[in-house]
């Protein structure tokens, strides 16, 4: 099956990184207390703006709080499963050894995007799910069963616009050498996704809903947790990430057409 094929792949590439990382185990300690540091330091300009206000935007600081844990999840994830492997493909793209993925028996996009991950990441993603329960113990009720469900849709579709949008951008380094400032900007835009889409009104709203969409990343699963989210929004996140997932592969496919190789 070529399912399963993929998956020893994921299962392979996943213990390579793994053992790589453990070969330093001293930086891995560090990187794991790092990670600590930033999970306090993503939660202090909450603290601070609910210091003297009860809410901003129609959001609590116990529902906001709910926010920030699904933006550090997914600041984990795309820190350590994406970030990492398409980093490697502008420098493979640079040096020219992408001609050797291209020669392997598998999809070239999903060996370039799993080619690399940051175990210690997943001490984000376990503060964010921390927060998030946290927030549940303030509103004094736990999130049913159906919002719980929405809500783990509705992160597979932030994963799924997340990666697309790096995937996207990756394509581009196939026509301009360099695009660190470009990822640099979007790594910097993301941080907004911080705040509950609310905040941000005209021009910014718009450009955080359907360009970059930031809302379907944090605002709208943060909400389908809370039970505040309309079942057509759901749909419509869920559509959303899955025409840019396809936007994104069709964007690699002309990639790889317009490759030439470094040995030619």
């Amino acid at each position: 099956m070529i399912g399963g094929r993929y998956l020893r792949l994921l299962g392979l590439q996943g213990r390579i990184s793994l053992a790589t990382a453990m070969q330093y185990r001293l930086n891995f300690l560090v990187e794991g207390v790092m990670s600590l540091y930033w999970l306090g330091w993503n939660l202090l300009p909450l603290l601070v703006l609910y210091n003297d206000r009860q809410s901003v935007a129609g959001w609590d600081q116990s529902s906001a709080l709910v926010v920030i844990g699904w933006f550090v999840i997914l600041r984990g994830i795309l820190e350590g499963a994406i970030n990492p492997s398409l980093t490697d493909v502008v420098e493979r793209l640079r040096t020219g050894s992408f001609d050797y993925v291209l020669l392997k028996p598998a999809d070239a996009q999903f060996l370039v995007s799993t080619s690399r991950f940051v175990p210690w990441r997943l001490v984000d993603v376990a503060g964010g799910v921390g927060i998030i329960v946290w927030a549940f113990v303030r509103l004094g009720h736990a999130p049913t069963p159906a919002d719980i469900a929405v809500a783990a849709g509705l992160l597979v579709a932030a994963c799924l616009a997340m990666y697309a949008l790096w995937i996207m951008i990756v394509c581009a380094a196939f026509w301009v050498v360099r695009l660190d400032n470009l990822a640099f900007l979007l790594t910097a835009v993301f941080d907004a996704a911080r705040w509950p889409i609310q905040v941000f009104r005209g021009a910014w709203r718009v450009l955080f809903t359907f360009v970059i969409p930031l809302a379907l990343m944090t605002t709208y699963p943060a909400m389908a947790l809370l039970g505040t989210l309309h079942g057509r929004t759901a749909l419509a996140c869920l559509g959303g990430a899955l025409a840019m997932s396809l936007a994104a592969r069709l964007a690699w496919r002309a990639a790889l057409r317009n490759y030439t190789s470094a040995s030619s």
